[in-house]
């Protein structure tokens, strides 16, 4: 069984791409998002190959003492102007593989790029959630996030 404590938290590299894509898609909303097939569609690994070329983007996953990735999250740094220049942390994909929910890991990764924000200068870490993930957001809640925007989207 798969604990927070032997997790190993490090940057995302290509081969990873499928397992990151496969939680993205393991839920109600991301299986309406996501392409799984084999082989992933090219758009994956361009978009990859875009963020880890970006130095305000951290791709990240959790991988467990075997090395499987079970975990993973994006962290973008903001610069702005405003909050006297402050930037901001922004996360976004969090996500834990299904069996292995429940364990602490996703706390572990939260835990992982708040410090990173820190260190990084942000004055702060947002993060967007789906209004029908109410257990993502009571997952938050319990980690100190408090609800603060009303979130607008236009799709393309």
């Amino acid at each position: 069984m798969t604990e927070a404590s032997s997790i190993m938290i490090r940057r995302a590299r290509r081969e990873d791409v499928a397992a990151i894509v496969g939680m993205l898609a393991d839920d109600p909303l991301g299986s309406a998002r996501e392409r799984i097939e084999d082989p992933l569609p090219q758009s994956y690994y361009e978009a990859f190959a875009r963020v880890e070329r970006d130095p305000n983007l951290q791709l990240v996953v959790a991988v467990d003492g075997e090395g499987v990735v079970v975990g993973c999250l994006q962290l973008a740094v903001l610069p702005g102007i405003s909050s006297q220049g402050g930037s901001r942390g922004l996360l976004e994909d969090v996500r834990v593989a299904k069996h292995c929910r429940s364990r602490g890991i996703g706390e572990k990764l939260v835990e992982w790029a708040v410090t990173e924000a820190r260190v990084r200068g942000c004055m702060l870490v947002e993060l967007l959630t789906h209004q029908t993930r109410v257990d993502a957001q009571r997952f938050y809640e319990r980690l100190g996030f408090a609800r603060s925007h009303v979130g607008m989207t236009i799709r393309f």
